[in-house]
């Protein structure tokens, strides 16, 4: 997948390109308000992101249905995923869903997720990891700079994760304010991402645009 469209509000959802949206549950509303926009909007990936903790695992339950493809949660440890996937478990067959049916897309928002990235993408669930450059990056006071060369490393080994693991290639963060995103996209897929997250439609058509011809790899 190219394109990831964050969907902070719900009631303001157009006709985009993105090749999946992600809905916040920490600014969408409650998560059974949710859950019926996800079951009636008729798009084929529709993901949502937890909170962080106790609220994160109580929003599953309300979430989880047919029509959802899976769940962005950020995290630190396979063990994190496995306690939430008892959760998961238990709410796809609240619904009649197959145990296992529901993706995850561990989010890597710190120094201690990066170095776990292995362990986080063997996990069970586990479709592709996020890297979320924003919260690392002031988490390590980096300042990166046009060619951010400053990220290269902390992309290549979620890279290099994922495809030990064999899963699908990261999703890259957005595009930073202030920054060209189309030779930012481009460098994203000379590392070996194969999408990134999205906050409007034209980030998801410069998406969609450079990362085009490698989309039969993801």
């Amino acid at each position: 997948m190219r394109s990831w469209l964050y969907v902070p509000d719900i009631r303001n959802v157009g006709s985009s390109e993105a090749d999946a949206l992600i809905v916040d549950l920490e600014r969408a509303g409650e998560p059974a308000g949710v859950r019926s926009w996800i079951d009636a909007v008729a798009r084929p990936a529709v993901w949502v992101r937890l909170p962080v903790g106790e609220p994160g695992r109580h929003a599953v339950r309300a979430v989880v249905s047919p029509a959802l493809a899976g769940i962005c949660v950020a995290a630190e440890s396979a063990n994190e995923l496995a306690a939430l996937g008892t959760v998961i478990a238990e709410a796809e067959e609240a619904v009649g869903l197959p145990v296992g049916r529901i993706a995850v897309v561990p989010r890597l928002e710190t120094a201690a997720a990066v170095l776990q990235a292995a362990e986080i993408a063997r996990a069970p669930r586990v479709a592709r990891l996020q890297l979320a450059e924003g919260q690392l990056v002031r988490q390590l006071r980096v300042e990166p700079g046009e060619d951010e060369r400053e990220l290269l490393w902390a992309r290549s080994m979620v890279v290099i994760a994922g495809a030990a693991a064999g899963i699908a290639p990261p999703i890259a963060a957005s595009c930073p304010a202030g920054t060209e995103c189309e030779p930012s996209a481009q460098v994203l897929r000379r590392l070996g991402f194969r999408g990134r997250t999205c906050l409007d439609d034209e980030q998801v058509r410069i998406a969609n645009k450079v990362f085009a011809n490698a989309s039969t790899l993801a």
